[in-house]
């Protein structure tokens, strides 16, 4: 998968959002992930996969929006042939160093333990 931060935490005045671009490959699938604080809503620009909140999944296309409430588990998948692409929105904002200083933990194998 790949992110894009469009705006982060406090940029360009905001004080209440942060957008990411996020386009997943066909076949990827996000780990389930929450955020306590923040809910968060994404909009499907292109192509179609699958979107699971709170253990409920559903398929979702382009001109989807589908909403993620705070402290709530989901995840996106792409089970098309061509890549599926989302703007997310969050408020209040998650900055982008906070966000991804946990996937690149999770990827490199650390937990909260290892710290």
């Amino acid at each position: 998968m790949r992110t894009h931060v469009l705006m982060d935490a406090g940029e360009l005045g905001s004080r209440n959002l942060s957008v990411t671009w996020l386009a997943v490959p066909a076949g990827a699938k996000q780990a389930l992930r929450s955020d306590e604080e923040s809910e968060q809503a994404y909009v499907v620009v292109r192509g179609s996969g699958a979107m699971s909140v709170a253990g409920d999944t559903q398929q979702v296309g382009e001109g989807d929006l589908i909403l993620v409430p705070p402290a709530t588990e989901h995840s996106v998948s792409n089970d098309g042939d061509a890549e599926l692409a989302c703007v997310s929105i969050q408020s209040p904002p998650v900055a982008a160093a906070e966000l991804y200083s946990d996937q690149l933990a999770e990827v490199a194998g650390y937990d909260d333990d290892d710290v």
